[in-house]
């Protein structure tokens, strides 16, 4: 088993920044993917982005150039760094791993997940 704790969200103002991290622990090993989704109010989780172990990574179009993704396997800790915050990235955000996503932005394909952190974005 995995466990998923996110931390760092809250509310800024838009053009603003926040940090995400995720706290994994348990069977690391079988998580060689973890990513990021959000879920706005009414709509849909969506995936945001995901890394590989080996630091590749894959970005939604809607975040690309402005949020980066970052994992230090050592600390099993996992970022997600928001730069030009806009009001449509008002959502929930959650943390997920899998043991073969390849690079997937599907939710169905990941196995465990977090509790999740509220970002909101005012304008």
């Amino acid at each position: 088993q995995v466990q998923l704790v996110e931390s760092g969200g809250g509310s800024v103002q838009a053009g603003g920044s926040l940090r995400l991290s995720c706290a994994a622990s348990g069977y690391t090993a079988s998580t060689p993917y973890m990513a990021w989704f959000r879920q706005p109010p009414g709509k849909e989780r969506e995936g945001v982005s995901v890394i590989k172990w080996n630091g590749s990574t894959r970005y939604a179009d809607s975040v690309k150039g402005r949020f980066t993704i970052a994992r230090d396997n050592a600390k099993n800790t996992l970022y997600l760094q928001m730069n030009s915050l806009k009001p449509e990235d008002t959502a929930m955000y959650y943390c997920a791993a899998a043991l073969s996503s390849f690079l997937s932005l599907v939710p169905s394909d990941y196995n465990y997940w977090g509790q999740g952190t509220q970002v909101t974005v005012s304008s």
